[in-house]
């Protein structure tokens, strides 16, 4: 069993050194760009977003709409920055619209 420290830490300090040892931050990398995505897109393009998936630094989005892949296509870099503003950290570096 652990020893008990007996200083005080925050919740959020717990959190981030639990985090940090098991090595969760890229998955949770990867779920907070999907809310990311959900949230600033709205449900016009997340009614044809089919798949998001989160490689090393870059993000492919899967459409089922090939007009609003050219259309997303000609906002690719304003798209990275609002998400990454949205996430609080610059996860996403290239954006790839398939």
């Amino acid at each position: 069993m652990a020893k008990r420290n007996n200083d005080n830490q925050s919740i959020e300090d717990i959190l981030k050194e639990f985090v940090q040892t098991n090595n969760l931050e890229t998955g949770l990398n990867k779920v907070n760009v999907r809310e990311a995505w959900a949230n600033l897109m709205g449900n016009g393009v997340n009614n044809y977003t089919t798949a998001i998936e989160l490689k090393n630094e870059t993000l492919y989005v899967q459409l089922s709409s090939s007009v609003l892949r050219e259309e997303l296509s000609y906002g690719n870099e304003k798209i990275v920055k609002m998400l990454n503003e949205s996430v609080g950290k610059e996860i996403v570096k290239k954006l790839v619209l398939r």
